[in-house]
C-alpha cells in the first residue's frame, strides 16, 4: 500500500474516489477535480484508483490520514471539496450519500 502521497495527490485520490463512488465519473466531476489538482497528478492518481477496489481505497485513505497531520481547516476544506464533487453533476444519489457519510467519519 502506498500512502506516501503529497497532499495534492491525497486530495486527488479522495476526490476521484468520491467521483467514482456511484460508478459514473462525469465530465463535470472531473472538471471540478482538475480545478483543485494539476492534470499530471490527476492522470497519475486516476490510473491508481481505477486499479484499487473499494476496500483498498478506504485503507489507503485511512492510512494516509493516520500517518499525516491534517488540520481541522484542511479536513473541513477536503469535506467541502468532496461535497462539491458529488454536486458537480447536479444530483447526489444514495451511493454518493453513503460514501460521504463514511468519508466524513474517517476524515472528521
Amino acid at each position: 500500500m502506498d500512502s506516501n502521497w503529497t497532499k495534492e495527490e491525497f486530495k486527488a485520490y479522495v476526490l476521484l474516489y468520491a467521483a467514482q463512488s456511484n460508478y459514473i465519473e462525469t465530465a463535470t466531476e472531473s472538471d471540478y477535480i482538475l480545478s483543485k489538482v494539476n492534470e499530471k497528478t490527476f492522470n497519475r492518481i486516476h490510473t491508481e484508483i481505477v486499479h484499487d477496489n473499494d476496500y483498498q481505497s478506504m485503507e489507503k485513505i485511512k492510512e494516509y490520514l493516520t500517518e499525516n497531520k491534517y488540520s481541522v481547516v484542511d479536513k473541513e476544506q477536503l469535506l467541502k471539496d468532496i461535497k462539491n464533487v458529488f454536486f458537480a453533476d447536479g444530483s447526489v444519489d444514495i451511493l454518493e450519500r453513503n460514501v460521504f457519510i463514511f468519508l466524513k467519519k474517517i476524515i472528521g
